[in-house]
């Protein structure tokens, strides 16, 4: 009851929010059932029930990462359900709570129609062709589904938890956010990627194809050797974590010199940005690179593709996008001050327009840097 109160003052991007979860909890609730009907089509003991399992942990990951995201902009964008809730008597840590449990109802909705639709086609109502998908024809044990099913609302209700800092839920609670990075960590991402890339060209080298045995990539990606793939997966970390450095030097970039007021805006927003947007866009980024390489080996090997995979990137990719835009929100919301006052102090809106439209130019050519990168690398594994 709680809740539906609480939804009633829902607006658009609330709403949006609520159900874009419910949907990526469906089709992650999708993935897992599928695994458990193909579980029970299959003879027991076989190694493919648990490499199936494994290929859920993406999307779930995914889902994970999207609601904690969207969880931790619900104090920045809503202010006054916060201030209301602490005006009745919700300390920080209910107010937590409470933004955990909404996103839980919203993934548990979710799963409980992808439930209803799994025993519905069990019915003999799918054809021949989803019928080893939905195990028809073995008894299905109760406790089974509820258990995989459980993981959904589970696994993001403890991400959102944990996303949400206990003093942005209180009113006037949060501080300034740090806008520096430390040496370390561009120390550490600038060895990763630097190492990736030794890596990489060692296993390119000539005569290196015959050397150990080679692994075979999942989605029908060919092989690569251990190498190659370790390097890669170095350099890709390495090249996220830099990106928001990346992003603040850009901004630093922009503001060098004797700026114009165009530039001088658009570079201290970027700098004072950079730490925020820099996690959410590298998850894009990398999704973005990961899929743009593998729809480039399929096509030059048309055979090989497969659908499964396809839905979990499009999944994937819609969670990332949609974090991405979350955080843009919350960024939008707390400049929010800044903006009416320029506005007041005279400053043009055509001034204002010019400095987004200069970030984002910025932000562009970083992320076209870092994910160009990124997928090179990971085109020139692939064999």
């Amino acid at each position: 009851m709680f809740y539906l109160r609480l939804a009633r003052g829902y607006r658009v991007p609330d709403l949006g929010r609520w159900l874009l979860t419910a949907a990526a909890a469906a089709v992650v609730a999708a993935f897992l059932l599928r695994s458990l009907g193909r579980a029970m089509s299959e003879q027991i003991g076989g190694a493919d029930p648990l490499v199936r399992l494994l290929w859920c942990l993406p999307p779930l990951a995914a889902l994970a990462w999207f609601a904690a995201v969207a969880a931790r902009a619900v104090p920045a964008r809503r202010p006054e359900r916060i201030a209301g809730l602490t005006a009745a008597g919700a300390g920080s840590r209910r107010i937590r709570t409470l933004i955990a449990g909404e996103v839980a109802l919203a993934c548990t909705l979710g799963s409980v129609l992808t439930l209803l639709l799994f025993l519905v086609l069990r019915n003999d109502v799918a054809g021949p062709a989803l019928a080893a998908d939905l195990g028809m024809g073995v008894p299905l044990p109760p406790a089974a589904p509820l258990a995989l099913l459980a993981l959904v609302p589970l696994t993001a209700a403890g991400a959102a938890a944990c996303a949400v800092s206990v003093t942005d839920t209180l009113p006037g609670g949060r501080t300034p956010a740090p806008t520096g990075f430390g040496v370390w960590r561009i120390a550490l991402a600038t060895g990763l990627g630097v190492i990736g890339a030794a890596l990489e060209l060692i296993a390119l080298r000539p005569g290196a194809a015959v050397d150990g045995r080679p692994i075979h990539l999942p989605a029908g990606l060919g092989s690569t050797s251990t190498a190659a793939l370790f390097g890669w997966a170095a350099s890709a970390l390495g090249l996220a974590l830099l990106t928001g450095p990346l992003l603040a030097w850009a901004g630093r970039l922009l503001a060098v010199g004797r700026p114009t007021p165009l530039r001088l805006l658009a570079g201290r927003g970027l700098t004072a940005q950079a730490r925020r947007l820099g996690a959410p866009l590298a998850v894009l980024t990398l999704a973005v690179a990961l899929v743009l390489t593998t729809v480039r080996y399929w096509i030059g090997t048309p055979d090989s593709a497969d659908a499964l995979p396809a839905v979990e990137a499009c999944l994937v990719l819609g969670c990332a996008a949609a974090a991405v835009v979350n955080r843009l929100a919350e960024v939008r919301t707390d400049r929010r001050g800044v903006t009416h006052a320029l506005l007041r102090l005279g400053t043009s809106p055509r001034l204002l327009f010019g400095a987004v439209a200069l970030r984002t130019l910025a932000v562009g050519s970083t992320l076209l840097l870092t994910g160009g990168a990124t997928a090179a690398l990971a085109a020139a594994g692939l064999r």
